[in-house]
C-alpha cells in the first residue's frame, strides 16, 4: 500500500495505553476543557452528517435535566457499511471508553448501545464487556451504567430521533427539529447521540492530545476514518485511513485496474464516475480544491461490467422498502423515482422524462422529513447525471 494510504491503527489498533487508562486520565480534567479540546480538534460525527461533536457534548451538558442520557448508534444500517461491528467486535472497550467521558462531560448516569437488531448475535460479547466497564467506574467512582437496546433492523432508526422513538417503544419514525436531542432526547431528557466510530475517535483525542489528532487528515476533515471497502475489488475490507484522500489514489489502491465508478457512501452517498477520481477528495466539505465528498465509511467500487441502471434500481428497491412512509415527498417520491427510470428504460417515457424526475429529487431534498428521502437526491442525481446512456439504452 502507498505510503499516503499507509493503513493506520488508530480505531482498530491496541495500544500501551488502555481505554479504561484513558478514560481515567480524562476523568480528571474539567468536564469544559475536554469539550474545548474535542472542539479544538474538529472532530465531526463520523456517521456522514458530519455535525462537530464537541459542540453537541457542549450543547447537552448545558441543557438543563434532573437526568441525562448518552446512545451509542449501532444501528449500522447503510449498505455497503460493516465497520462498526468491526469496531463492537474488536474494540468494545474504546467504545464504552468513549461513552463513559461522555457521561462524565455532560452528566448522564445512563447509558444505552442501540444494536442493531442483525447484530444480536454480538449481545454476549457486549454484556461480558459492559460488565468489566462497570467494574472500571465503580473503581473510577463515576456513576454510570450501560445496557444494550436492541434495534429491530429499520434503516431509518439510524436517524438519531428515529432512534429515540424506537427505545420509547414509538414507531421508529423521525421527530421534528427542534428541539435537538442535546436538549429534548431520550423520554424528553438531554441525550448524547454519538455514533459508534465517533465515541471511539472522542477517545482517541484524550488518548493522543489535540495536535497530534489534526496531524492526521486535512483541513477540515482532521483524523482518520474507517472505510469498508466492497464490490469489485481484489481488496475487500476495512481499513483506517486519513481523511482527505483523493479518489483516484483510492482507486489506484483498491480498484482492480476497471473501475468505472465508486458510491462514496453508500445508498445515500453520491457516485463518482471516473473521470472525476482526480478532482474528488474524500472529506467534509471545507477549503478544498475540487469535490469534497463525506462518508459514513461505504466505498462501493464497479468496473465496466456493472449497469449503473441496475445499481441504481436497487438502492431506489431499498429506499422504497425502507422509507417509513411518515413524509408525503419520500413515500411516494422513492416509488415515482422507479417507476420513472424503469419506464425510460423501456421507452415508454421519452429520455427527457429523467429532467423531470431530477426535479423530483430537488423537491424531495428540501422537503422529506430526515436525511433517508433528503439523500435519495444525492445517488440518483449523480447516477442519472454521469451515466444518462445507461439509463436510456
Amino acid at each position: 500500500m502507498q505510503e499516503r494510504l499507509k493503513r493506520l491503527d488508530v480505531i482498530l489498533g491496541i495500544h500501551p495505553e488502555s481505554p479504561y487508562q484513558v478514560m481515567e486520565k480524562a476523568l480528571k480534567r474539567a468536564p469544559k476543557d475536554i469539550i474545548s479540546d474535542l472542539i479544538d480538534s474538529g472532530l465531526k460525527g463520523r456517521g456522514g452528517a458530519g455535525f462537530l461533536t464537541g459542540l453537541k457534548w457542549k450543547f447537552a451538558a448545558a441543557a438543563e435535566g434532573d437526568e441525562k442520557f448518552v446512545v451509542c448508534n449501532a444501528d449500522e444500517g447503510e449498505p455497503g457499511t460493516f465497520k462498526d461491528r468491526e469496531i463492537l467486535t474488536i474494540v468494545p472497550k474504546k467504545v464504552l471508553a468513549g461513552m463513559g467521558i461522555c457521561a462524565y462531560v455532560i452528566g448522564a448516569k445512563k447509558g444505552y448501545i442501540y444494536l442493531r437488531g442483525e447484530y444480536k448475535y454480538l449481545v454476549p460479547h457486549l454484556e461480558r464487556e459492559i460488565a468489566e466497564f462497570h467494574k472500571n467506574c465503580f473503581k473510577l467512582e463515576l456513576d454510570f451504567n450501560v445496557e444494550v437496546f436492541l434495534g429491530s433492523g429499520a434503516y431509518v432508526c439510524g436517524e438519531e430521533t428515529a432512534l429515540l422513538n424506537s427505545m420509547e417503544g414509538f414507531r421508529g419514525e423521525p421527530r421534528n427539529k427542534p428541539p435537538f436531542p442535546t436538549n429534548n432526547g431520550y423520554l424528553g431528557k438531554p441525550t448524547v447521540v454519538n455514533n459508534v466510530e465517533t465515541l471511539v475517535s472522542a477517545q482517541v483525542v484524550s488518548r493522543i492530545g489535540v495536535e497530534e489528532f489534526k496531524k492526521l487528515g486535512i483541513q477540515d476533515s482532521h483524523g482518520s476514518k474507517l472505510f469498508s471497502v466492497s464490490g469489485d475489488t481484489p481488496r475487500p475490507g476495512i481499513y483506517d485511513l486519513e481523511f482527505g484522500l483523493s479518489l483516484e489514489e483510492f482507486v489506484r489502491e483498491f480498484g482492480d485496474g476497471d473501475t468505472k465508478a465508486v458510491q462514496v457512501g453508500g445508498a445515500s452517498g453520491f457516485c463518482v464516475p471516473r473521470k472525476k477520481f482526480q478532482s474528488t477528495t474524500i472529506g467534509f466539505p471545507g477549503g478544498l480544491t475540487g469535490d469534497s465528498l463525506p462518508t459514513g465509511g461505504s466505498m462501493m467500487i464497479f468496473n465496466s461490467s456493472r449497469s449503473m441502471y441496475n445499481v441504481l434500481r436497487n438502492y431506489l428497491d431499498f429506499f422504497e422498502e425502507e422509507s417509513c412512509g411518515q413524509c408525503t415527498p419520500c413515500r411516494i417520491g422513492c416509488q415515482q423515482l422507479k417507476v420513472g427510470i424503469e419506464a425510460v428504460k423501456r421507452g415508454d417515457k421519452d429520455p427527457e422524462y429523467l429532467q423531470q424526475l431530477l426535479k423530483l429529487t430537488d423537491t424531495m431534498k428540501i422537503t422529506a422529513k430526515c436525511g433517508l428521502g433528503q439523500s435519495v437526491a444525492n445517488s440518483f442525481s449523480s447516477i442519472v447525471d454521469n451515466f444518462r446512456e445507461e439509463m436510456i439504452y
